[in-house]
C-alpha cells in the first residue's frame, strides 16, 4: 500500500498536466467547429479534391464537418493519438526508474517480494488512466454539448470516448512489459513516441489500403471510429485481440520482473 500511494502521488502532477492539456486542445478544435459548420459545404468541397488516399489517410473521407459528431471523431483520432503516448510513457517510466536513477537494489532489499512491488506500480498506473478518462468524459461532455449545432447519437459518443481508455490500456501495458525488459533505458520519452507514433504510422497505412491483417498490427485500429460509427459498437474480434494480448503483457512482465537481474550500483 505504501508503495501504491507512493507511486500515485509520484505521477499525479503528470496526469493532470496531460489531461488538462488534451482537455484544452478538445475545447480549442470543437470551438472551431460553428464556423466550419457554416461552411461545411464549401471545406467538403475542397476536402472531395484530394486525392483518395490522402482523405483514407487522415480521415477526411467519411468526416462530416456539418455535424458535432463527425468533427468531434476526427478531434478525437489527434486526442486519442496524445493520450497513447502519456499512457505509453507512464507505463515505461513507472517500471523502468529505478533501474534508470540506479536505485533498485535499494528497493529490492527491502521486506517485500518482486511481486508485491510490480502489482502497486501496475495499479498505480492503472489509477491514473481511470482518473484521465473520468475527467475527459466529463469535458469532452459539456464541450460536445456547449457547440453542438444539432443532436448526434449519443451512443456512438460514448463509445468513441471510451474507446480512448481501452486503447491506453494497452499501450500502458505495453509500456510495463518494455520498462520491464530495457536494461540500458536512459529515456523513457523517445522510446514512447517511437512506438505509439509506429503504432500510429501503420494506422494511417492501413486506412489507405484496408487490410484486415495489418489491422491487428496496432491499438488505433482496434477501435476505428469510422467503424463504431457505422455498427454502433466495437469490432469484437479486435476488442477481444486487444484485451488478449493486455493480459499477456501484464503476465509477462509480472515473470520477467519476478527472474530478472537487477544491477547494482
Amino acid at each position: 500500500m505504501n508503495i501504491y500511494k507512493y507511486e500515485f502521488r509520484k505521477y499525479l502532477k503528470s496526469t493532470t498536466i496531460w489531461t488538462f492539456s488534451i482537455i484544452a486542445l478538445l475545447f480549442f478544435y470543437l470551438a472551431l467547429f460553428p464556423s466550419f459548420a457554416s461552411e461545411a459545404e464549401q471545406f467538403e468541397k475542397v476536402i472531395q479534391q484530394f486525392p483518395e488516399t490522402f482523405r483514407k489517410a487522415f480521415g477526411l473521407n467519411q468526416m462530416s464537418f456539418s455535424t458535432i459528431g463527425g468533427f468531434y471523431n476526427f478531434t478525437f483520432s489527434y486526442i486519442v493519438l496524445i493520450a497513447g503516448i502519456f499512457a505509453m510513457k507512464l507505463g515505461v517510466d513507472i517500471m523502468s526508474k529505478e533501474v534508470r536513477e540506479k536505485t533498485a537494489d535499494f528497493l529490492l532489499v527491502k521486506p517485500v517480494n518482486r511481486g508485491s512491488i510490480m502489482l502497486p506500480k501496475f495499479l498505480a498506473s492503472l489509477t491514473h488512466i481511470i482518473l484521465m478518462n473520468v475527467v475527459y468524459v466529463i469535458f469532452a461532455i459539456i464541450a460536445v454539448e456547449l457547440f453542438k449545432n444539432n443532436d448526434y447519437n449519443k451512443e456512438v459518443f460514448y463509445l468513441v470516448t471510451f474507446s480512448m481508455f481501452l486503447i491506453q490500456i494497452f499501450l500502458l501495458t505495453l509500456g510495463l512489459l518494455l520498462g520491464t525488459i530495457s536494461k540500458k533505458l536512459k529515456s523513457v520519452l523517445p522510446i514512447s513516441l517511437g512506438v505509439v507514433f509506429g503504432f500510429y504510422i501503420i494506422k494511417l497505412l492501413n486506412d489507405t489500403i484496408e487490410d484486415t491483417i495489418i489491422s491487428f498490427l496496432t491499438p488505433f485500429e482496434y477501435f476505428d471510429s469510422s467503424y463504431i460509427t457505422e455498427n454502433i459498437s466495437y469490432s469484437v474480434s479486435h476488442l477481444l485481440f486487444s484485451i488478449g494480448l493486455s493480459i499477456v503483457f501484464v503476465v509477462a512482465s509480472y515473470i520477467i520482473y519476478e527472474k530478472r537481474d537487477v544491477p547494482s550500483v
